[in-house]
C-alpha cells in the first residue's frame, strides 16, 4: 500500500521543481540584466558584485514563482526547507556563473571540448559564408551551465518538499 504522506511529498517535490526551474528560465534570461550577464564572469569584486545581484534577483523571481504555486495548490512548505534549499540553489548558482569555475569543472571531467563547442575556441567553430566566426547561443557551456543549474534544482526542490 501507498504511503499518503510519501505520494504527498513526491507531489510537493514535483509541484516546487517546476515552480524552480520556470523561475529560473524567466530569471537568467528575462530578469538579469545584460551588464550582469557581461560582467559575472569578470574577475574580482566586479564580476563577484555582477553575479551576486543576478543571484539576488535570480532567488527573488524564483521565490515570487514559488509562492503563488504553493498558495494555489496549498502546499505545506516549511521555513527551514525554503531556507536551505534557496540558499543551496543560490550558492551553486553563483559558483557555476563565475564561468572559470564551471570551465575548470568541464576540464577535469574531460568535457573542455564540449565546454568550448559552438565559440571560436572549438576547431569546429561555426563560420558564415566567408569563412568568419559565425556567432550562435547554441553553445556547449550554455549547456553544461544550464544542465548544472537543473542539477542543483532538483535537489532545491527535494530539500524544499523533504524538510
Amino acid at each position: 500500500m501507498t504511503d499518503p504522506a510519501a505520494v504527498a511529498t513526491a507531489a510537493t517535490f514535483a509541484a516546487v521543481f517546476i515552480a524552480l526551474w520556470i523561475g529560473h528560465t524567466v530569471g537568467d534570461h528575462w530578469v538579469q540584466s545584460s551588464c550582469q550577464a557581461a560582467h559575472k564572469g569578470l574577475p574580482g569584486w566586479t564580476g563577484r558584485l555582477a553575479c551576486t545581484r543576478h543571484v539576488l534577483g535570480l532567488t527573488a523571481t524564483k521565490a515570487a514563482v514559488l509562492a503563488p504555486v504553493a498558495l494555489v495548490l496549498g502546499l505545506d512548505l516549511g521555513a527551514a526547507g525554503l531556507a536551505v534549499g534557496f540558499l543551496l540553489d543560490a550558492a551553486s548558482h553563483w559558483w557555476a556563473d563565475r564561468r572559470t569555475t564551471l570551465a575548470a569543472l568541464a576540464r577535469t571531467c574531460g568535457k573542455a571540448e564540449f565546454y568550448s563547442l559552438g565559440t571560436p575556441a572549438h576547431p569546429a567553430h561555426p563560420v558564415t559564408a566567408e569563412g568568419t566566426y559565425a556567432p550562435t547561443i547554441g553553445t556547449g557551456a550554455y549547456a553544461l551551465d544550464q544542465s548544472w543549474h537543473t542539477l542543483w534544482l532538483g535537489a532545491a526542490a527535494l530539500i524544499i518538499a523533504a524538510l
